[in-house]
């Protein structure tokens, strides 16, 4: 499949662990162990996402509906801020 057919989820509610701190988020990933602190639109894209895969305009749209990001973050620094997301192991990908 080509790259237009990439759709990214993430696992389910107990995966991660949020707490906000002073304007950033700490974000514990249960099962690396490892904690990540994040500014936004990371969390906000956290919560755009669900354990159903989706491609990146879905994702867009529940951006822009949910969160008011009606002019960011736009296609390509999301798709890079999923990537990101990806390596780091908090977000998961199909082709």
């Amino acid at each position: 499949m080509g790259q237009g057919a990439r759709c990214w989820y993430r696992d389910g509610d107990d995966a991660l662990i949020r707490r906000d701190l002073d304007g950033l988020t700490a974000i514990y990933h249960r099962s690396s162990g490892m904690t990540h602190i994040a500014d936004s639109p990371v969390p906000e894209i956290l919560d755009a996402l669900t354990s159903d895969p989706q491609p990146l305009e879905a994702i867009r749209t529940r951006l822009a509906e949910d969160f008011d990001l009606l002019d960011g973050p736009d296609p390509h620094g999301l798709e890079q801020h999923l990537e990101g997301l990806v390596t780091l192991g908090l977000v998961r990908v199909t082709d």
